[in-house]
Parts: structure tokens; sequence; C-alpha cells
């Protein structure tokens, strides 16, 4: 299988994670890309790659500029972390705004609503509109929408306003939009068929931004980062920026260490400050056997018997096993001693959640005794989508693997937009199918 592996061991931003993509295009290749990157038709923004070499290494960085100014110009100092959280591009963090969280990975500086400029405010439908008229696939303007509704999504919640109310200051926005365009046309040029990333390492501390001083991760970086591994790490500053984040969440199907890979390429994306660690997003090509990677699901089988429970109790006891940790519980009718009728009771869980989930089991079931068993599966990767509707936004569960693919839409996604237009759930899952 065609792998990409991101060492986020120094963070993850969206500048460093395209400088890193870049470099595992081939050596001739990559010139070309850069033209056609720049032909794209973001306005007032020009886009860069310098080379440059960090203990020893030698990577490359990029530069985006919009109206002439780049995020860490017009008289910011970048070592302060002075964010405002709404500004998502690079490791050098100048949030202003919704814009972006990023220029130069960990040399920010965020300020809200102070540019040097007085530059107006842009919203999801500009956005869409500007991603709408980029001279790119489809498929790439569609993944770029998807990155940046994650970042809105954070946002709204942060701030306790709608996806709709949520506004970009003008060049963290264009900004952002570069990043997140050349994340995702590199990712359909190099085309893997399976994303891994390591956990991300956020950075630790504090940051100051207009709302006062808040921790590390920013609060719009914490909520993307829901459900993956993070950890802080010894490193002061924020290492990891809510588009790295938004990239990293929406293109990794899943989290680890590094899979055994025969590498053909390796990137390395720089950022602009000095740490005592390499400043760098790494990003390894190569490939991957999928069987031997797909095996490695070892899970716990716990299951009793019961003859004595009523229909309530049953549900009562299943609905705090999944509370435990539960993976999955089932029930099956089987014949007990005495002739009577009873219930096997089964859950499938992991050897983290064993110890809580036989406690419940106890207390919960009139059962005197649980069996155990540990076995490996065969389990197909999985990653979710979401898909834009006129009404609503889909997730879909896509799995893959041993040469299958199946994709499953989210009921509760579906019977909402179902609701919206008046059809029912197999009008709308057909459509989803068509594409339209």
């Amino acid at each position: 299988m065609k792998t990409i592996y991101f060492d986020l061991g120094m963070g993850a931003a969206g500048d460093m994670l395209t400088a890193a993509l870049l470099e595992l295009l081939e050596d001739k290749d990559q010139e070309a890309f850069l033209e056609e990157l720049s032909g794209v038709g973001i306005p007032e923004t020009v886009i860069t790659r310098e080379k440059i070499k960090k203990m020893g290494i030698t990577g490359s960085h990029m530069h985006v500029k919009v109206l002439g100014e780049e995020e860490g110009d017009g008289g910011h100092d970048h070592d302060h972390h002075d964010h405002d959280h709404h500004d998502h591009g690079h490791h050098d963090h100048d949030h202003h705004d919704h814009g972006h969280h990023d220029h130069d990975h960990h040399d920010h500086d965020h300020h809200h609503h102070d540019h040097g400029h007085d530059h107006h405010h842009t919203g999801m439908d500009d956005l869409e509109k500007l991603v709408g008229s980029l001279s790119v696939s489809e498929k790439v303007k569609k993944d770029v929408m998807a990155v940046y509704a994650l970042i809105a999504g954070a946002e709204s919640r942060v701030h306790g306003e709608s996806v709709e109310l949520i506004h970009f200051h003008e060049v963290g926005a264009l900004d952002a939009v570069a990043d997140i365009t050349a994340v995702c046309m590199l990712m359909e040029r190099l085309s893997p068929d399976r994303v891994i990333a390591s956990p991300i390492h956020a950075g630790s501390g504090h940051v100051r931004c207009a709302h006062g001083i808040l921790p590390v991760p920013a609060p719009a970086t914490a909520l993307l980062l829901e459900g993956i591994p993070w950890y802080g790490g010894s490193e002061k500053g924020e290492l990891c920026t809510p588009t790295g984040a938004a990239l990293v969440r929406y293109f990794a199907e899943s989290f680890g260490d590094m899979p055994v890979m025969r590498v053909g390429r390796i990137g390395y994306g720089m950022g602009k400050k000095e740490f005592s660690r390499l400043n760098a997003v790494r990003a390894l090509l190569g490939e991957t056997q999928e069987e031997k990677e797909n095996l490695k699901d070892r899970i716990v089988m716990l299951s009793c018997n019961v003859d004595d429970m009523t229909g309530e109790e049953m549900g009562a006891a299943m609905e705090r096993l999944y509370e435990a940790g539960a993976r999955e519980v089932f029930t099956t009718d089987v014949g007990m001693k005495k002739s009577r009728p009873g219930i096997m009771i089964s859950l499938i869980t992991d050897e983290d959640h064993e110890e809580g989930l036989v406690r419940t089991l106890f207390a919960h079931t009139t059962t005197i005794g649980i069996r155990r068993s540990l076995m490996d599966r065969y389990v197909l990767d999985r990653r979710e989508e979401v898909i834009d509707t006129p009404s609503g936004s889909v997730r879909c569960k896509v799995s893959r693997g041993y040469g299958a693919e199946k994709r499953k839409y989210e009921y509760d996604d579906v019977a909402a937009v179902a609701r919206k237009e008046g059809k029912s759930i197999r009008e709308i899952r057909d459509a989803l199918e068509r594409g339209q």
C-alpha cells in the first residue's frame, strides 16, 4: 500500500505540512507544482519556497505573502505568543481573527484584529465562493471546504456562535486558503492509499490573546484535537495550529508508531523558530504491507449467562456496559440447566477497559461468573468523511482493506436531511451514492 507517515514530534502547521509534502514529489516536479499553485487564483497571494538548513538537515520552508505582507511581518514580535486564536495558518502563529494559527511554526504572535491594515472580514459564504473560483479539481475544492468547515466548527464552539456567524480576517483567511489548498493539491497529486500520523506534540505553556492568557493548545486547536492522540511535551510554545490540526484530522486515517514500510522519499517542512529539537514536520512516503498492518487489533471478549433478569433490567445493564467502555454488547438466546431458557450476554472491549467492565457486569447483572477470551481480529482501515448537502452535512464512515471498500452514512445525519427535504431515508442515501 502506498502510505504517507507524518512525524509530528514538533507539532503541525499548514506551511510545514505543505513543505514536507512538496519534498515528497520528485525533484523535477517540485518547481512545476509551485508554478501550478501560484496560478490557482488565490487573490493578492504569492507563495514561494525557500530551502533552508537546520541542525545539519536541509528542508523546505514556505513563504505566503498576502497583499505584500507575510504573517510575522508588520512589526509583530513573534517570540511572544500573542494569539487571538483565529489565525490558523503557520507555526509562526499570528492568530488574527479567524484567519490562521500559523506562519512559521512556533513563531507566533497572536493579535486580534490588529494587522496593520484595515482589512475586512470574510465569512464562510465568501470563502466558499473563493474556493469555488480556484483553478483546481472538484475534489480539491471539496477537501479545502471540508477542512475549513472543521476549523469554523471549532471556532463556533469556542465562541458560542453559529458557523454562519464565524468570520475570518481577510489576510489570515487568504493565508489559510493558500496552506489548505496546497496540502489538498499535494495529497491529490501524491494519492496515497493510506495516511498515518504520529501522536501530535502540541507544545506547552500559555499564550496571550485579546481575551487574556490561555493555555496551550489554543481553544479551537484543542477542540480539533478531540479524539486524536496528542501530548504537551517539554517545549514551551504552541506547536500545533488550528490549520495543522484540521488538516491532520481530515487526512490521517490512524495515529500511532510508524509502521513497517519501505520508504522511498522523505520530506522536511521547516519552521522558522529555533528549538532544542529540529523544528520540522517530517513526511515519509513508502510502501506498507496491507494484511500485516490490518491484523493488529487485539480484543477481549467477556460473556456470561443469566436466566433471572427482566427485559428492562437487561436493557439497563447494556447501557451501563457501553458507558463503561464496551465496544459492542450483544445477547444470544441459550438453553440452560433444568431446561430453562436464558440469555448469554457478550461484549467486546480492549484490555484497558476490561477490569471496569468486569465490575460493571457483576454489579448490574445477576451472573456469578464471567468467561474471558483474548483474540486477534481482522479489521478494515476506517476514516470519516463529511459530505456537504444543501440541507446539511452528512458524515460517512469509509472502511477499506483486503480489496474491499465500504461506505456507511451516519443515520442521524441522513434522517435530518430527509426531514428537511421531505424525502425518505432511501432517497437521500441513493442521492448521496450518486454524488448529488
